[in-house]
């Protein structure tokens, strides 16, 4: 299936290792020093659709580069496959990165991945990278979390897999909670419906972000109430949920002060309606 040059696979001489690297968010100033020394000293990379056209470029042409990705649901490579390429082209003694948008370990199936080599004998490296919520909110000008409103900070991922119910939310959202929501998909009406019946207020800020430090970057505010007239933004996107969200509505016409104050009373209220 691959074509890997015989130059490769005769300087293959023991077998090789895979490293699971975490791509950022799409700007290569964000890329962790370890994971930029790895794409230029790779034999072969195994990438993502998601990792950006920006970091794609740093990899040198001599480097084996395959999609492995899907988009919208919409698989090349099935998971298997790509566990199969990796544990194939490691056992021909390769180098191989498998770069991951964003962090691997944060809904990046690194979990499957890392089982799949531990059963086959590979060895592995992760290597981490900036998740997309953090970058999100970095652009935002916003925090997550804030001693005043948020002590408490949960991803979350309104996707499952083909075949599987939602994971359930119960418990999970609290007037001082910041929900990051990871793959919120296009249908804002049902998310918002589902954050209502867990309890989350109408009037609740809402941060929509799509491709954080990207040139294509938006970044819309809402509120529960109106989430499902949102713009609907392209993969990759995450929607922030909770009181810090708040910020960004008026922190810019420099209501910095009186938006912390009515942030407060949002959090408040809501702990009396939970009764806390």
């Amino acid at each position: 299936m691959l074509a890997f040059s015989s130059a490769m696979h005769a300087a293959a001489i023991a077998k090789g290792k895979v490293y699971l690297v975490g791509a950022g968010p799409g700007d290569p100033g964000l890329l962790t020093l370890e994971a930029a020394k790895l794409l230029k000293t790779a034999d072969v990379v195994f990438h993502d659709d998601l990792v950006s056209h920006e970091i794609l470029d740093l990899i040198p042409d001599h480097v084996y580069l395959e999609s492995v990705g899907k988009r919208c649901g919409h698989a090349r490579v099935s998971q298997k496959q790509i566990h199969a390429l990796m544990i194939n082209a490691a056992n021909e003694g390769w180098k191989v990165v498998r770069l991951k948008s964003g962090d691997p370990l944060i809904f990046g199936r690194a979990g499957e991945e890392m089982e799949s080599l531990r059963q086959a004998g590979i060895e592995y490296v992760v290597v981490p990278g900036v998740t997309a919520a953090f970058a999100a909110a970095a652009q935002a000008g916003i925090p997550l979390t804030d001693r005043r409103l948020a002590s408490k900070l949960v991803f979350l991922s309104n996707h499952q897999c083909e075949g599987k119910n939602l994971f359930d939310w119960k418990g999970a959202l609290s007037a001082d909670t910041t929900a990051l929501i990871y793959m919120p998909g296009p249908d804002y009406a049902t998310l918002a419906a589902r954050l209502c019946e867990e309890g989350v207020p109408l009037d609740t800020p809402c941060l929509l972000i799509s491709h954080a430090t990207n040139p294509r970057q938006q970044i819309y505010f809402t509120r529960v109430a109106e989430l499902a007239e949102s713009p609907r933004f392209t993969a990759p996107a995450v929607l922030i949920v909770g009181a810090v969200a708040g910020y960004f509505a008026n922190i810019r016409t420099g209501n910095e002060s009186r938006t912390v104050d009515l942030l407060l009373n949002l959090v408040s209220n809501e702990a009396e309606a939970h009764g806390h």
